[in-house]
């Protein structure tokens, strides 16, 4: 699209679907690279606080990065984060710290607060974003991240997996789709930059089903949600019952996928930006084949690409 021509979609670009590129140029005004850091936090369904054994498709390892290792000061793991993403990248010019691994505000506010002040010290980092669960949060912590969103970038990433509560329960999530719906509501209230998280393929959903998760979440505040398609991780209970029971998954070839993401997406409100569409775990973790050994981004301007030729976008069939 040339300069002088407006932009054709609401979000101000002419891509096909709001993507979070675009989103932290508007809040930065520069491209920003997020940081994954583990700072040791543990889950309330793995520690006992609510179960053990933890949600029956995750292995941690599975998308935490090599210098993300829990003995290392935070301050570290973004220096070597930072090395890391230059050799590679070398392109951002800001960096979030992104606490992904576990659930990162299970623990008591005084040990969040050094640990989230360690990240923000560190000179090149201009925010925070935290992943955690809907339980893992409560008035006390959402009022402090507030007070630190005057201040820094904030973002607080649920994992939800699922608007289901039936699926929810069948993978030990221990927590329902309202007590999600409630904490997303409490912390875009706060002012803070809200986004969630959305596993498609989960066992005993149809495709119908799923699809219509898209209203659902359209009705969400949120600012921002990843999408990836369900994948068999070795070694965790989903990949046993998986083997024991394959026909009860919706099992997405990569063109399935782009058929039901671009519905999907068409569906989705126009205002939430799309960090994610597809996920992305090394083949070595995975108990079937990767797609065609196609890497995430390739999927992302396949889907793209196929959006275009259809002529759609986000948000096209998108109703209140």
């Amino acid at each position: 699209m040339a300069e002088h021509e407006p932009a054709k979609y609401p979000w101000g670009d002419s891509r096909r679907f709001n993507s979070s590129a675009l989103y932290f140029r508007k809040r930065f005004g520069t491209r920003v690279q997020k940081l994954s850091v583990n700072a040791g936090f543990s889950c309330p369904n793995r520690d006992g606080t609510k179960g053990t054994g933890g949600c029956t498709y995750c292995n941690n390892s599975a998308f935490n990065p090599s210098y993300c290792k829990p003995e290392k000061p935070v301050a570290t793991q973004l220096e070597e984060g930072i090395a890391f993403h230059r050799r590679r990248y070398r392109r951002a010019s800001a960096y979030l710290a992104y606490f992904q691994a576990f659930s990162n505000t299970h623990a008591p506010l005084a040990a969040l607060k050094r640990i989230y002040a360690e990240a923000l010290a560190f000179p090149e980092v201009a925010g925070i974003v935290i992943g955690t669960r809907p339980d893992c949060i409560d008035d006390e912590k959402l009022d402090y991240l507030g007070e630190l969103s005057y201040k820094h970038y904030v973002a607080v990433e649920y994992g939800i997996e699922s608007c289901s509560d039936k699926t929810l329960e069948r993978i030990n999530r221990r927590h329902t789709f309202a007590e999600a719906a409630e904490a997303v509501r409490k912390t875009a209230m706060r002012g803070i930059s809200t986004g969630a998280h959305f596993i498609f393929g989960l066992p005993g959903e149809t495709r119908n089903g799923m699809m219509t998760h898209a209203h659902i979440i359209s009705q969400l505040p949120l600012a921002t949600v990843k999408f990836h398609q369900l994948q068999i991780i070795k070694g965790t209970a989903m990949e046993r019952e998986y083997l024991g029971n394959p026909l009860d998954f919706v099992t997405f070839t990569c063109d399935r996928y782009a058929g039901f993401i671009i519905e999907f997406l068409e569906k989705l409100n126009p205002e939430i930006a799309v960090e994610r569409l597809t996920g992305e775990v090394p083949p070595r973790f995975l108990s079937a084949e990767p797609w065609s050994g196609m890497r995430a981004d390739q999927i992302a301007a396949m889907i793209e690409n196929r959006m275009e030729q259809l002529d759609t976008w986000q948000g096209r069939l998108f109703s209140k």
